[in-house]
């Protein structure tokens, strides 16, 4: 049997529609749900195999987003939420209850510093932004996954029209290799 690389991926990608303006998202408590309410359509959305992020029961993969972080508000429940790294570069903030990541900040100085990173997932709304990509996909094999098994998971991403990468998508390292060149001073920051 084939694994399961998320439920999104799984069951074939369905286009979002460019013109979403937003939603919220829910923890998965049965009552006294964490709510976070996002103002807009989230970006360079993909599939992620980091052992940080969280990750659908049973999937190899988590879909996360991201977003401007004055675009994510938590609107109910905001006692129930922590920070589960403190040290970590993205702060996930997660329900103490179900455990569920609601959003991810960046605090310290950092190429994405003033975005959030988000699972659309947890919306009951649909339209957002489909994955376009496949990042750290051999980081699986550091949670258990079987290296044998990588070139199927290569494929079904193929399969689905996403690139996999071992690092983020090209586009975006450009933007961190960008941010850390300007910081040194090897590189105009007026680009």
């Amino acid at each position: 049997m084939a694994p399961s690389l998320h439920p999104s991926v799984d069951s074939g990608i369905k286009k979002g529609d460019a013109n979403k303006a937003g939603g919220k998202l829910y923890c998965h408590c049965s009552n006294n749900k964490v709510e976070v309410t996002l103002g807009s359509n989230v970006a360079h959305n993909h599939a992620c195999g980091c052992s940080k992020c969280w990750k659908p029961s049973g999937a190899l993969f988590s879909v996360v987003g991201v977003l401007p972080a004055d675009q994510v508000h938590v609107t109910a429940n905001a006692n129930k939420i922590h920070i589960v790294d403190e040290a970590a570069a993205i702060q996930r903030n997660a329900c103490k209850e179900c455990g569920v990541h609601m959003y991810g900040r960046i605090v310290n100085d950092h190429p994405f510093k003033g975005l959030d990173f988000v699972h659309t997932e947890l919306s009951d709304s649909k339209g957002w932004q489909e994955p376009q990509f496949a990042a750290f996909v051999s980081s699986i094999i550091e949670q258990g996954f079987d290296p044998k098994g990588m070139d199927e998971v290569r494929q079904k991403f193929k399969k689905e029209g996403l690139e996999s990468y071992d690092v983020l998508s090209p586009a975006l390292m450009d933007l961190i290799a960008t941010y850390t060149a300007q910081k040194s001073g090897k590189l105009s920051s007026k680009l």
